[in-house]
């Protein structure tokens, strides 16, 4: 049934806009839209609307990776190597300060956890003999070495003797005083004491400068 004041040969409204959709073919909707830019966006060039191609699988082995790593050093020039260079080096440093920080996220597996870090606070915390071992043995064995005396050898190896007694019953001391400081602080933890023990004698043995992470606890302070 037609409108009045509508000709016969005018279809209707629903007929119309299904014979202009029908009349757009899909090859034109798709290179509408793929060309249409975004409200707000300036149109996309060409070589913009070009797709990339495949993402390179993550290399297998070390010897694939060093290949890749070559292959994209080779493709840069002098001063893109240069800048490369730095911002890696910039990228260590950082890393190497936030771990001797004590950072959780950036230290060893060994050294995570607040349990290794109440534990090394202890060690730092105790002024401890074990820390001289390294440079007394060094310097018993430069006098033999420069004072190539059978007499002077034959006392040297007795001191050397009692200072490696001295220094096992330091690193038992520090061992018994760190498990039980932990078990105090920490009585849900499942550490070994053999394990934890041995982590703080051996971080007792190094010099205090040369520690990684760097002691956070002054000589004598309190750890509670």
């Amino acid at each position: 049934m037609n409108l009045l004041g509508r000709k016969k040969d005018s279809p209707p409204p629903e007929e119309t806009d299904g014979a202009s959709a029908a009349g757009v073919s899909e090859a034109e909707q798709e290179a509408r839209a793929r060309v249409t830019a975004p409200k707000g966006r300036p149109t996309p060039k060409r070589n913009q609307t070009r797709a990339r191609g495949p993402v390179a699988p993550a290399p297998m082995t070390a010897a694939e990776a060093r290949k890749r790593k070559k292959a994209v050093k080779q493709s840069l020039t002098k001063e893109e190597r240069k800048a490369e260079k730095l911002t890696r080096r910039a990228a260590l440093a950082d890393r190497r300060e936030k771990m001797m920080s004590g950072e959780d996220a950036y230290l060893l597996p060994r050294d995570k956890g607040a349990l290794r870090r109440y534990a090394r606070d202890i060690v730092d915390a105790r002024r401890n003999l074990l820390g001289l071992f390294m440079p007394a043995a060094l310097a018993l064995v430069f006098v033999m070495l420069s004072l190539p005396s059978v007499e002077i050898q034959y006392y040297v190896q007795f001191v050397m003797l009692a200072l490696v007694a001295v220094m096992v019953i330091d690193g038992f001391l520090i061992a018994r005083r760190v498990n039980k400081g932990v078990d105090a602080k920490f009585p849900d933890n499942t550490e070994s004491g053999w394990k934890l023990g041995f982590y703080a004698a051996s971080r007792a043995s190094q010099l205090r400068r040369m520690r990684a992470p760097r002691p956070q606890v002054e000589r004598g302070a309190k750890v509670a």
